[in-house]
């Protein structure tokens, strides 16, 4: 089983900069991971996913370029460093993994795609 925790969500103004870490336990090895968030009163929506190697990764058009998805196997962890924010990042951010075998490529933007998640971190952008 494996268990994902988030932490380093908060309060910034708009432009500012959150960076996420998502803990992992339990064996992940061959695991993609993703980050999706979820704003009140909307579905839970793709942002970045990274593979287990860490040389593959994909954005959301709407964070690309802005968002930057890395993980640390030796420890365990999955980050996301979020700059020039904006209000409408304004949501609950989960971690999520994807266990092998992996999805194909047409549903890893899918929330019900991944096998395991997090409670969740509020990010809050004020304008």
């Amino acid at each position: 089983q494996v268990q994902l925790v988030e932490s380093g969500g908060g309060l910034v103004q708009a432009g500012g900069s959150l960076s996420l870490s998502c803990a992992a336990s339990g064996r992940t090895s061959g695991y993609a991971m993703a980050w999706f968030r979820q704003a009140p009163g909307k579905e839970r929506e793709f942002v970045a996913r990274i593979n287990w190697s860490g040389g593959s990764t994909s954005y959301a058009d709407y964070v690309k370029g802005r968002f930057t998805i890395s993980r640390d196997n030796a420890k365990n962890t999955v980050d996301l460093q979020m700059n020039s924010l904006k209000p409408e990042d304004t949501a609950v951010y989960y971690c999520a993994a994807d266990r092998p075998p992996l999805a194909p490529p047409q549903a890893r933007l899918r929330p019900n795609t991944y096998n395991y998640w997090g409670q969740g971190t509020q990010v809050t952008v004020s304008s």
